[in-house]
């Protein structure tokens, strides 16, 4: 398959692999940390200890299928891709295997998107769903240029990353959404008040009843 973002691809990377310094390094690596496995790691943890203190099952589901299950699905692609990284060799390398896609920019951009799903009906006010979904898309976005700055993805790695989180996030939403129905329905009949039972409720009740039984006494009598 051809890239016609290659020569892109590769000045990116030379450019950035030339002037890193200590400090930019370091910068870079505060940038990269919200993607890593470790971090998505512990967040996953307490997001299922939530979950399950809060017996909300689909949840749980959506949540373990939609972030671990989008990650393995992007480990078995750069298998299959076995595109190599832009560099290998430097004293701030500290990665290995394949490049296509980032898995630090689609980590970041499954979990911080599932979490905005969730949060997002939570919020009434148009201005904070746009400050939610900004700053989860600022995060997303200073994971993807770390990777491509630091060298250890080119920028179509990045960007295939997010498109491919945000793919995935769809179809579980989708796939996900008839089991959501399941779950709300029994809760809605459930905590649905009943009607409070007044005088003018029962008298009307009383007068039916007469009037119900002349139609079964019609209906028998032809």
């Amino acid at each position: 398959m051809v890239n016609p973002l290659a020569g892109a691809d590769h000045q990116i990377a030379g450019w950035f692999h030339a002037h890193l310094s200590q400090a930019f390094v370091n910068l870079l690596r505060v940038f990269s940390e919200p993607g890593s496995a470790q971090l998505i790691g512990v967040v996953l943890f307490l997001a299922v200890i939530f979950f399950v203190w809060k017996r909300a099952w689909t949840a749980l589901v959506t949540m373990i299928v939609a972030v671990p299950g989008g990650m393995v699905l992007n480990e078995l692609l750069k298998l299959a891709v076995h595109r190599h990284r832009p560099f290998l060799d430097g004293w701030f390398v500290d990665w290995s295997g394949y490049s296509f896609a980032s898995g630090h920019t689609i980590g970041a951009t499954l979990l911080y998107g599932q979490l905005l799903l969730f949060l997002l009906p939570l919020m009434k006010s148009k201005r904070r769903q746009r400050l939610i979904i900004l700053s989860a898309a600022m995060l997303v976005m200073l994971v993807g240029f770390s990777r491509i700055a630091l060298g250890a993805h080119y920028l179509t790695d990045v960007i295939a990353a997010i498109f491919l989180g945000v793919l995935w996030l769809m179809i579980c939403a989708l796939l996900l959404k008839p089991m959501r129905r399941r779950v709300v329905a029994p809760v809605a009949i459930a905590v649905e008040e009943p009607r409070p039972v007044t005088a003018a409720t029962v008298e009307g009740r009383a007068s039916a009843r007469p009037f119900v039984a002349d139609i079964v006494a019609h209906k028998l009598s032809r």
